[in-house]
This record gives C-alpha cells, structure tokens and sequence, in this order.
C-alpha cells in the first residue's frame, strides 16, 4: 500500500496550506482528497507536487507492506 504521510509533513514544513496548493497551484480539491485516503494517483500528480514542493518522491510517498494473507 503507497501512503502520501510525508506529504502532509513536508507541507507543513514550507508552510504551504491545502488553499494554496487548490489557488496558486491548480491543484483540484479532489486529488487532495484522494492522497489524504492514500488512493491512486497519477505519476503525474506526484511529479506535480515535486515541483511545487522541491523535493523527492520518497518525500512525499512511502510504500508499506498490507497485511493480505
């Protein structure tokens, strides 16, 4: 399972709000929700938060091993 935790961490640490990322960004409410669910993205979707954030993906996203038998 991919969970975008780091995500929320590296926005609080530039100080960027979810307002922004929707106004300045062009980031849609609903990719938003998507990532706080920790659902499917696109590449693209998190190539886009890279650029606007100056980081890496393994910022932004980790993989954790599910617990399916």
């Amino acid at each position: 399972m991919i969970v975008y935790d780091g995500l929320w961490e590296v926005l609080k640490e530039k100080g960027i709000s979810q307002y922004k990322l929707i106004n300045t960004y062009g980031i849609s409410p609903s990719q938003l929700t998507r990532l706080k669910r920790n659902e499917g993205v696109s590449t693209n979707t998190i190539g886009r938060f890279c650029e606007i954030l100056d980081c890496s993906v393994s910022d932004i996203m980790q993989y954790k091993k599910s617990n399916i038998s």
